[in-house]
């Protein structure tokens, strides 16, 4: 016999019952099917407190318990990953360059050179940050956003989102059926990977600010200058 299906051969072994989300989501994917995870895995990309670290996982977990296959798992949360990021493409592509331009125009401490700089930076590596942005927590569905605006070619945002969905997500899946009942291991050590992404963004954010706020100060005329 297997290791996934020893660690989750019947109900008694099993460690205690699910609860919260996790229960919700097991009880989804065993009502629905593998299209349940897909599902799942495409509201996680619009709705982020659904985390894929929790959701794959679950899906490796309940494919090792029969409700479907491994193949099947991975195939329709990659499937929901992408609709899941082309849903947010198109609203990015909604929103446009000039609504964004617009709006950056009276934000404080954003300068349009900023915005400029951010576009030029994205043309040249749009392709790479698409594809390696689907497997960073947070910005696996932000990254979306600015490729609608930028208006990425659709048919090269659906390639590089699905290969990047695909490696992201059989990695986890294929954790949650290796490990079995005790898959929320694989939530735990991507939960700190989140964190540390979080602190870094954090960390960056106020370096930009602070830089922002230097420049504005050493460009601001003296008290005498006036008159």
């Amino acid at each position: 016999m297997s290791l996934p299906v020893t660690l989750a051969a019947t109900p008694s072994e099993s460690a205690s019952p699910m609860t919260g989300i996790s229960g919700w989501v097991v009880d989804v994917m065993e009502s629905i099917g593998a299209p349940g995870a897909g599902l799942l895995v495409a509201l996680e990309n619009l709705f982020p407190p659904l985390p894929s670290e929790v959701i794959l996982p679950l899906a490796g977990f309940t494919a090792s318990r029969g409700s479907f296959t491994l193949v099947e798992a991975i195939f329709w949360t990659t499937l929901g990953s992408v609709v899941g990021a082309t849903a947010l493409y198109w609203i990015g592509a909604a929103v446009g360059r000039r609504r964004l331009r617009l709006v950056v125009a009276k934000m404080p401490l954003v300068d349009l050179a900023d915005l400029d700089r951010t576009e030029e930076w994205f043309a040249r590596h749009g392709r790479a940050t698409v594809f390696l942005g689907r497997m960073v927590p947070i910005f696996r569905s932000l990254i979306s956003i600015p490729a609608g605006i930028e208006r990425m070619p659709f048919a090269s945002f659906v390639l590089l989102s699905a290969a990047g969905s695909l490696i992201w997500n059989t990695f986890f899946v294929l954790v949650g059926y290796v490990l079995g009942e005790k898959w929320h291991i694989a939530e735990q050590y991507a939960g700190i990977f989140s964190r540390v992404v979080l602190v870094s963004v954090v960390l960056v954010a106020v370096w930009w600010v602070v830089r922002r706020l230097r420049r504005g100060s050493r460009g601001a005329p003296g008290p005498g200058a006036a008159g």
